[in-house]
């Protein structure tokens, strides 16, 4: 198991997959600690152009040769066990010539080397919050280093790295991943039912989310108003700060109004008012997330002040209803909502915006979560007036169940999707998923109407179905 004194041996690191929005923020971190990088993918991304701006040399496909001298090599969890690149790695490592990692492993590492990591976790709502703190801090002048899950346009990526002792770090709980950080802070947002392929029942995961908040090392920040945060901190012994609507939190909020996209509302500490704040994203739960963030922000010392400029210049990360484009009446944007719960969150958000109809086009993310949360996505997704479901991306699972995406339309009264060849689908072709995405653009720019809103949900890469519909209706 690698760990900080054989890092400090090694001077050649390979990435696989270098340029995923995950890897971006430990590169960043390993080039500033001067540690010699190369890396391999298989896709142009803007983040492999800001790879190739520091200098680092990036192979396009991944072949077992890539990986050179390299004395570690970290990979990703999407990465599958037949990637030529890790097969080469790992015969390196039972060589003795390197160590293989994957990307949780060194984050967590990386938590380890501040002394102030404010690890924010919770089934929904990681990114906004991680990136609403890191704004706040940013405008208040402190050089953080962070690790968000999504594109922040202020740091013009996932991540930075940066000389104080600040860290805010994004915990996912997926696999356990978040156990192996070292939070002085944890942010616990909320702890619903997810990854239960893995967790199997909700209490597991409220097991796992208690052994990481045994874990802090100073102050655990938590929703008050969730039942299962509270299970979660239940009889760990460290200081507790929480949040939420409810006057009996620490930090509580009441919404005053909301226009567009700003929702305005005042913050309460401990019953007193600390004055108006406003967010440019909608949706009640991120008055949530942004209380999360002040209540971490107050922590360290920022003042309210501060916060109120931090979250004021904050517009949302990429893909968190993110606006794409607004085409003859018709307005496009994109979600990265892919669980039940953040679907329906998102889609009440949206429905209480001034639009005529709401369509959602929802790619369901790996067939484990489509079988098991069924019946969830069909309540979330049946918010909207119109759903649109494309195929599933199975992304790192093999679809041994036979789910496909009509399953799940068929239940959803009015919905639109398009029956495809089974065997096409689970070999996950580009050309099949290009073929699938044209589709439905073609359906919804034919009947998608002035005033109508359009918003594409998932977490895979549905956000391109966006794009082509834009494009399709400039084009017409």
């Amino acid at each position: 198991m690698i760990n900080d004194e054989i890092l400090k041996s090694i001077e050649r690191v390979h990435f696989i997959g270098i340029g995923g929005s995950g890897m971006y923020p430990i590169v960043q971190i390993f080039h500033s600690k001067g540690y010699k990088i190369t890396g391999s993918d298989n896709n142009e991304t803007e983040t492999l152009d800001a790879v190739r701006k520091m200098g680092i040399e990036v192979f396009m496909g991944q072949r077992a040769e890539n990986i050179g001298d390299a004395q570690l090599i970290i990979y990703t969890a999407a990465i599958m066990a037949d990637n030529p690149e890790l097969i080469s790695a790992k015969q390196a490592e039972k060589e003795g010539r390197a160590y293989v990692c994957e990307r949780a492993d060194i984050l967590g590492l990386i938590t380890g080397w501040y002394d102030d990591a404010i690890c924010v976790c919770g089934t929904h709502g990681k990114t906004t919050t991680s990136s609403m703190l890191t704004q706040i801090f940013l405008d208040e002048g402190v050089d953080l280093s962070c690790v968000i899950g999504g594109k922040l346009p202020s740091i013009g990526g996932s991540g930075r790295s940066g000389s104080s002792s600040i860290m805010v770090c994004e915990s996912c709980e997926y696999q356990d991943h978040f156990l192996k950080f070292f939070p002085d802070v944890s942010v616990i947002l909320n702890v619903d039912a997810d990854h239960l392929e893995y967790f199997k029942n909700i209490e597991n995961i409220i097991k796992s989310f208690n052994v990481f908040a045994q874990k802090t090392t100073k102050c655990i920040i938590f929703n008050g108003d969730d039942e299962n945060s509270h299970k979660a901190v239940d009889g760990v012994d460290k200081q507790k700060i929480t949040f939420g609507f409810d006057k009996s939190n620490d930090y509580s909020a009441v919404i005053l109004d909301k226009k567009g996209l700003k929702t305005e509302f005042e913050v309460f500490f401990k019953g007193e008012s600390a004055g108006m704040m406003a967010i440019h994203v909608p949706g009640d739960h991120n008055v949530l997330n942004a209380l999360a963030a002040i209540a971490a922000a107050r922590y360290e010392g920022v003042s309210w002040e501060g916060i109120r400029k931090g979250l004021d210049s904050f517009f949302g990360a990429v893909r968190r209803f993110q606006k794409i484009d607004e085409v003859k009446g018709v307005t496009i944007v994109d979600d990265y909502a892919h669980h039940p719960k953040e679907i329906e969150c998102t889609l009440k958000a949206a429905k209480g915006l001034d639009f005529n109809r709401v369509w959602a086009v929802f790619q369901p993310f790996t067939y484990s979560r489509t079988k098991i949360l069924m019946d969830d996505f069909v309540s979330a997704l049946e918010i909207a007036d119109i759903a649109v479901i494309t195929d599933i991306m199975g992304s790192r699972e093999k679809n041994t169940d036979g789910i496909y995406a009509e399953m799940l339309g068929e239940r959803i009264k009015g919905s639109v999707y398009f029956p495809t060849d089974h065997e096409l689908v689970d070999k996950q072709t580009a050309e099949q998923k290009d073929y699938n995405f044209m589709q439905c653009v073609e359906h919804i720019a034919q009947n998608a109407q002035p005033g109508d809103l359009v918003i594409t949900l998932g977490c895979g890469d549905v956000y391109k179905l966006a794009k082509m519909l834009a494009g399709k209706l400039k084009e017409m």
